[in-house]
């Protein structure tokens, strides 16, 4: 699969990887301060944003799309950091891959199976009838029914579009989403453990990763890693502590 990004800067190549119901525009502001620094590619995984559709919505597949545009970009070892089912799949590639990167980001998510907790997001959205309304505000007014929260709703409405024929559309493949989701939540394994660097980057308001995840599985997969915490931030830790971000990244990347 040919994955949809965007480039900017120039330096050392930096793949990252958004999250589930995202697109790559999720990351523009802070990339576009990494791109001072490195070379940024923001990716749109498979079924997200602008990349092609698939009923396959797995992180082995995800992990050999990512390898495919490392390999049409020509960049053998980037850097990779991803948020959250990104920080899922790019585990799953330093995995799988581990002489194909240099160094590993993952924000707020852990390498364990999750219970389900998307159904409400999964419910509202399979909800909108697209082909009667006529407005982003009427979109917003029928997911409201089922998302209370403005914010929720303002990041998933990110995923509407107009069609050539003025109809509206989501960019998501929301049933392949929905079909796959058991295995969007699995856990990311291996017997061989990651032994390169690794930075994973925890909301200290986000229950995503607990202090029994980093004593077991992510030292576990993970051998040469740090965790840092960001105290304020929950699991929008790059939209809600831009600056903490960048600063750990940086230092993180630049560290030998």
């Amino acid at each position: 699969m040919k994955l949809h990004y965007k480039e900017m800067g120039h330096g050392q190549p930096l793949l990252i990887l958004h999250g589930l119901f995202g697109t790559l525009d999720n990351w523009q502001t802070l990339a576009k301060r990494l791109a001072e620094h490195y070379n940024v590619f923001l990716v749109d995984l498979r079924n997200h944003g602008r990349s092609p559709h698939s009923e396959q919505h797995n992180y082995d597949v995800m992990a050999e799309d990512v390898l495919r545009l490392v390999d049409e970009l020509q960049i053998p070892t980037p850097a990779i950091m991803g948020h959250s089912m990104g920080g899922k799949v790019a585990m799953n590639y330093a995995l799988k891959y581990p002489t194909r990167l240099t160094k590993l980001i993952v924000v707020d998510i852990a390498p364990k199976a999750y219970p389900p907790h998307h159904d409400e997001i999964i419910d509202a959205l399979q909800s909108v009838d697209l082909s009667t309304v006529t407005s982003r505000s009427e979109v917003d007014a029928q997911l409201a029914k089922g998302i209370q929260e403005d914010e929720v709703r303002l990041f998933l409405m990110k995923n509407l579009y107009r069609k050539e024929d003025n109809t509206f559309g989501w960019r998501m493949n929301l049933d392949a989403i929905e079909k796959n989701y058991d295995k969007i939540a699995a856990e990311i394994t291996s017997d061989i453990p990651f032994k390169k660097n690794s930075l994973f980057i925890k909301g200290g308001k986000s229950r995503y990763i607990k202090p029994e995840d980093v004593y077991g599985s992510i030292e576990r997969l993970f051998t040469l890693v740090e965790v840092e915490t960001i105290p304020e931030a929950g699991h929008w830790v790059h939209a809600e502590a831009p600056d903490k971000v960048y600063e750990l990244v940086t230092r993180f990347l630049s560290a030998d």
